[in-house]
């Protein structure tokens, strides 16, 4: 059994007699490894060394920074199957969408490699004469990335890639419940030629680690990916000292199937929106509004095609999805499915937790229909392969059903007609709607959400705006001089 060390100022911490953290696999429930569970000294270690890395870091060219994220992206893609089978085996994704994980890993930074000739800042017309105003792009300084469990290779990519291409440092800390590929990143960082102290990896409780790490005085950036409830108490922890943090929480992401849909596309849109990652997306499809003219033919191909689905161990078999990442998240699903149940909902399939030769954490793919909006299940996040239904009459009903939610994440719909497109477009309140299409974000757009869903984003141009600051400058200078 694997034990991973934190990793600290580029070197690897021994744990001596650290109290140790058992990782386990969902498909099988056996302990694969053990992490150490970081005290606030520790975490206070971290961003020492990354504070005082940040100082040369942050002065280097951009161009020069790129050289080493390229060289990263390098070290990745080199060891792409070993960062796919750790991911499969500590949170249970089938292998081959765990290969895409680990790909993306390197793609994503590369891709802000390529932005190091493209932080720019601006020259403003002054109101005075003999002034000029300058806008600079600055590195924001120490940046603590926590992150989530359900995408914990592309996730570092995420927080890292932006980062360092910026002119910060940064101090990791990945979930409890799939930490390895993070210590494998950083195995590949201890062999690079990065500066010690530029990436520094922590886990344990959020209790300990992420609030040390919030309420750290030389954090200037906490930029965080999980629940709302966590979001929360990271804001609170880090209004101590006033630190910025930039948070992409929960979800329950609407989808409007309108009668004119091109039906059969939608239905195979809104399973792979729905099943990605075993249902484990803040952006996946959460709930659907159809309108009544189909929704009898739309329930009849969306349940056939979830009864297809398969499912089983990503490291034995090709299966669409994998077990839920722990019990909990296993138990918190059903009590949902039999909640609406309760409240009058109709199970079209699926509907039972379930196992494969009497192990694992899995939940059998789910259709329930006849679900009305105000339903538990209807606004409160499954993150799951549950996928409940409800009818509606008119673009109003559904478009104002869909915003009646605590959540702004993603929402997605259906249609050939370009007026309803572009009237969804500037009614719906969230921070990304898909047209037509699954629900997934590109590298180079801009992924945010809105009201309980979050603050700030992440990718492209404006996602790396998140990891800098401005320093406006105001140049009063003498036409009249002469050089001597």
């Amino acid at each position: 059994m694997k034990q991973y060390e934190l990793f600290i100022n580029g070197e690897f911490v021994p744990n001596g007699d650290r109290e140790m953290l058992d990782v386990i696999n969902p498909a099988t429930e056996e302990v694969i490894s053990q992490v150490p569970k970081a005290t606030k000294a520790d975490v206070d270690a971290a961003v020492d060394a990354a504070f005082e890395a940040q100082k040369s870091w942050g002065k280097l060219p951009a161009i020069q920074r790129a050289n080493y994220l390229m060289e990263l992206a390098g070290l990745v893609r080199e060891n792409q199957e070993l960062f796919a089978r750790t991911n499969t085996e500590e949170m249970g994704k089938p292998l081959a969408q765990s290969m895409d994980e680990a790909g993306w890993l390197g793609d994503y930074i590369q891709y802000f490699a390529a932005m190091a000739r493209h932080i720019k800042g601006e020259i403003i017309p002054s109101d005075r004469p003999n002034e000029n105003i300058f806008l600079y792009k600055m590195p924001i300084g120490v940046v603590a990335g926590i992150m989530p469990w359900n995408f914990p290779l592309f996730l570092i990519g995420r927080k890292v890639a932006p980062a360092l291409i910026a002119g910060d440092t940064v101090v990791l800390k990945p979930s409890s419940d799939s930490p390895n590929g993070c210590y494998e990143f950083a195995k590949l960082v201890a062999k690079s030629s990065l500066p010690k102290g530029v990436i520094n990896v922590v886990t344990g409780a959020g209790g300990v680690v992420g609030d040390a790490l919030s309420g750290n005085p030389k954090i200037s950036l906490v930029s965080m990916t999980g629940s709302t409830g966590a979001g929360k108490k990271i804001m609170k922890k880090a209004a101590d000292n006033v630190t910025k943090v930039s948070l992409e929480l929960g979800g329950k992401a609407p989808v409007i199937v309108m009668n004119d849909c091109k039906l059969d596309e939608t239905v195979e849109h809104v399973y792979n929106s729905r099943i990605i990652n075993s249902g484990q997306v803040c952006n996946a499809a959460e709930r659907v509004y159809v309108q009544e003219g189909i929704a009898d033919k739309f329930i009849e191909k969306i349940v056939a095609r979830f009864k297809k689905a398969t499912y089983g161990p990503g490291l034995g078999g090709t299966f669409d999805l994998g077990p839920m990442v722990n019990k909990a998240q296993q138990e918190h699903v059903d009590e949902l499915v039999q909640s609406a149940v309760k409240e009058g909902a109709t199970i079209c399939c699926g509907g039972k937790k379930a196992t494969v030769d009497g192990k694992g954490f899995y939940y059998e793919p789910t259709v329930v229909a006849n679900c009305t909006h105000d339903m538990t299940i209807m606004r409160e996040e499954i993150f799951g392969p549950v996928l409940p239904i409800a009818t509606f009459k008119t673009l109003d009903e559904a478009i104002e059903k869909a915003n009646d939610c605590v959540y702004g994440l993603t929402s997605s719909i259906y249609t050939q007609d370009f007026d309803v497109v572009m009237r969804a477009l500037n009614e719906i309140k969230f921070g990304e709607t898909y047209v037509n299409r699954e629900h997934f974000e590109a590298f180079q757009g801009f992924h945010q959400g809105v009201r309980q869903s979050g603050l700030g984003g992440d990718d492209g141009e404006h996602g790396l705006d998140e990891f800098l600051e401005t320093h406006i400058c105001y140049v009063d200078f003498d036409l009249k001089a002469q050089g001597k």
